[in-house]
């Protein structure tokens, strides 16, 4: 729903930005029944051009522990490859039903999010961006810009590079600045173009259609219509691009512009690398490209920022529900600010594979050769995929901190899978014992207590075979809390840590 003009309404939280990560965030809250509102500047979920273009392997599993994986699936295209630098990594053995890149563009991973959180009681402040706040003890004073007042308990900036949630919370964002720019561009032209790559001294170059038809199996392209322009420039650029930028550019590159008029859009993208030193000040909060920045190669940004809201989004709404400490906000950071490092690190990696001198082709045969073999490409197509995040829960089975396969289970209600236990975003305490061993183990109402059995070797992404564990507490956001057998200390601290005190205490 849209919310109209008041002087000062209240919600719990407030989410600057209505992209992919504020979306995520938005319904995660309303799954766990916080009132919850984004503010978004564009008066409709539309999005002119392409941006970001895939979906890897541990945000589809994301959207698949909500029940919504299907509906990306009808509309992508899947390749079972992911890319890291010059090297192509088969993800054909990775452990997992979703092992592939779904190609779709953010346009429509967008439009498939937005409609989820159309069904989901959440408020949406169109046409209208964040212009300041004061925070105090109690909660956070959101101004807009068109003079509107909303008062929250949290404010969470998920409203990009440029973010002024972080800048106004005073975040530092080091980081390195820009070594290379490109253009990237829809238009049409009024000639044919030379349809694909292109390498020079200056780059890498790419003309592409975007209306095309699959025929039997082959990518079969449209004459005419839009054209997708991606152009490395000579020297880093700013500001906004302009169709003549673009024009002179295709020329040096191409020796003509192809006639190029209409545009769509035209923007310019660049390696500047930075991550906010913090990812949260007391009652405000960074996710997504608020909290990080980096180049595209690998297609990791949109995948990052998805993931922060699933890790963020039930522990924020324990907090307001006054089921968990404040304190417990303090792991999105020590959780999720690693795994933003780690993206930031392998892009630069990758932009240093790319780059056209002799030196770095060399380097670029030396990483391919590197990669072709088995036990790297391993490890490297789970880090790209996102399936190899382990986040540091101490000592214990190798299961410890890492997401939950989605295992094929017997239970008492019949055969099912670990991610539809966790489609309403609930933690899940499953055993794998003896049925009832659990039964007496206080525990929060909403921890659902599961007895089942599965066949099978338990494998995970980059480790391989792992031991068949007795019991895990399962997280809402996917990840193991705790492992262990009944009689194996640690879960009622475990299950404290994290969801708070057991019913009726």
């Amino acid at each position: 729903m849209t919310e109209g003009l008041s002087t000062h309404t209240k919600h719990e939280v407030v989410i600057a930005g209505g992209g992919p990560t504020g979306l995520m965030l938005a319904a995660e809250l309303a799954l766990a029944g916080i009132g919850v509102a984004i503010v978004e500047r564009r008066p409709n979920q539309d999005l002119p051009g392409s941006r970001a273009g895939g979906l890897h392997a541990r945000t589809i599993e994301v959207l698949d522990q909500r029940g919504i994986a299907g509906r990306f699936l009808a509309e992508g295209q899947v390749a079972q490859a992911a890319g890291f630098g010059p090297a192509r990594l088969d993800l054909s053995d990775v452990p997992t039903r979703h092992n592939y890149v779904l190609g779709l563009w953010q346009k429509h991973i967008e439009r498939i999010l937005g409609g989820w959180v159309g069904e989901l009681p959440v408020t949406f402040y169109r046409a209208r961006e964040v212009t300041g706040f004061v925070q105090d003890a109690d909660g956070v004073d959101v101004l807009l810009s068109d003079g509107l007042s909303l008062r929250a308990e949290y404010l969470v900036g998920c409203d990009g590079g440029r973010s002024l949630v972080r800048k106004a919370a005073g975040i530092g964002f080091p980081g390195w600045d820009p070594t290379t720019s490109s253009l990237l561009a829809q238009v049409e032209m009024a000639e044919e173009p030379e349809l694909g790559i292109r390498r020079t001294p200056s780059g890498t170059h790419a003309l592409g259609k975007v209306e095309y038809e699959i025929k039997d199996g082959e990518v079969v392209y449209m004459p005419g219509g839009t054209v997708g322009v991606m152009l490395t420039e000579p020297h880093v650029g700013t500001g906004e691009p302009t169709l003549r930028d673009l024009s002179e550019g295709l020329i040096a590159v191409y020796g003509t512009d192809y006639g190029i008029h209409s545009p769509t859009w035209i923007s310019r993208f660049t390696d500047m690398t930075r991550q906010a030193a913090a990812y949260r000040d007391r009652r405000v909060l960074l996710a997504g490209d608020a909290a990080h920045v980096h180049a595209p190669d690998g297609g990791q940004g949109l995948n990052t920022g998805v993931q922060d809201a699933v890790n963020l989004g039930w522990k924020l709404a324990q907090v307001v529900k006054g089921i968990s400490p404040d304190g417990l906000l303090d792991s999105y950071h020590t959780e999720r600010h690693p795994v933003g490092a780690r993206v930031l690190r392998n892009s630069m990696a990758q932009v240093a594979l790319r780059r056209p001198d002799e030196r770095s082709e060399a380097l670029r045969d030396t990483v391919a050769e590197l990669l072709g073999m088995d036990e790297p490409r391993k490890r490297f197509a789970a880090m790209m995929s996102g399936l190899d995040i382990h986040y540091d829960l101490g000592e214990g089975h190798p299961l410890l901190g890492r997401r939950m396969p989605d295992l094929d289970l017997v239970t008492a209600d019949g055969p099912l899978r670990v991610f539809t236990l966790l489609h309403t975003a609930r933690p899940v305490l499953l055993n794998f014992g003896d049925p009832g061993s659990f039964d007496a183990v206080p525990r929060p109402d909403r921890v659902r207590l599961v007895d089942a059995s599965c066949a099978g070797a338990w494998e995970l992404p980059a480790l391989g075979t792992v031991p068949a564990p007795t019991a895990v507490l399962i997280r809402p956001d996917g990840y193991v809390a705790w492992v262990g057998g009944p009689a194996q200390p640690g879960l009622a601290d475990a299950l404290s840590t994290w969801f708070g005190p057991p019913a009726g205490q």
